[in-house]
């Protein structure tokens, strides 16, 4: 199957409205979009775009999900899961995040109601993330569970590598809860990027890519992503490829610089 790719709207043609960015997109060839924080983006004009150009609205996520890792919060959770998948069957958005934390405006995690262990913070996550895939089972939508990063992040966020993030997946095991392998926030983190890529192959629906430390695009930072290319052609991974960075010297060059490294051409 040929690599596909999905671009996000907060990165690329910053220069334009947002709406307008999904055409723009389109014209380069790229299948799909995606974008951050839903509550803060003009959905409809979004995907009246992404139907208009002829693109999948691929995923967002809800900045103001609550803390899965904090049990005083699961209502909390539940009502703003309700809201994000009825947003997300309404203008056909496939997927939607899933985080161990809510991480504020301000980059730091949402501070939590008491002082659990680790233990019980685990336990908690567990709990709620399978009580939102119940909500999930009501709708066509698809959940990515990632893990992020705590350098450029801020707090206790439980789940901030890909080991710890498959762990969940695993232990949910539930066919719509996918992993999302995130290069950047990994690297950033923990490192052991093949290792993650063998190790959880089957478990991520997407890679998202980004170098470090500036998050652009491939070939400017300390990532070898020629070695993550080769590995991922290797294990047969068809994408989607996320391109969740800021491009340093024009959309058009970076995407087809992606497309050399992945698709070996």
């Amino acid at each position: 199957m040929p690599i596909t790719y999905t671009a996000y709207l907060d990165f690329w043609f910053t220069h334009l409205p947002i709406e307008e960015r999904v055409g723009a997109c389109a014209a380069l060839g790229i299948d799909a979009v995606e974008t951050w924080a839903w509550r803060t983006k003009p959905i409809p004009d979004i995907a009246d775009a992404c139907r208009h150009y002829g693109l999948t609205f691929s995923d967002t996520f809800d900045h103001l999900c609550g803390s899965l890792v904090d049990a005083e919060q699961h209502s909390r959770c539940l009502e703003a899961w309700d809201e994000s998948l009825e947003i997300a069957e309404k203008y056909g958005i496939r997927r939607l995040f899933m985080f161990s934390n809510q991480i504020n405006a301000d980059g730091w995690a949402d501070r939590l109601t008491r002082d659990y262990t680790p233990a019980e913070q685990y336990a908690n996550l567990l709990e709620g993330a399978a009580r939102v895939m119940e909500l999930v089972e009501r709708t066509n939508v698809e959940v990515w569970f990632e893990a992020l990063n705590t350098h450029d992040l801020h707090g206790p966020i439980l789940v901030h590598t890909h080991d710890l993030a498959a762990d969940v997946v695993r232990r949910i095991n539930h066919p719509r809860l996918r992993l999302s392998f995130d290069t950047y926030h990994q690297q950033r983190t923990a490192g052991n990027l093949i290792y993650g890529l063998e190790q959880y192959a089957g478990l991520y629906a997407t890679v998202h890519i980004g170098d470090v430390p500036t998050r652009q695009e491939p070939g400017t930072g300390e990532i070898n992503f020629p070695n993550l290319a080769r590995k991922l052609r290797e294990l047969q991974f068809s994408g989607p490829i996320g391109l969740e960075f800021t491009p340093s010297a024009g959309e058009a060059a970076a995407f087809a610089g992606v497309q050399r490294l992945f698709e070996g051409a």
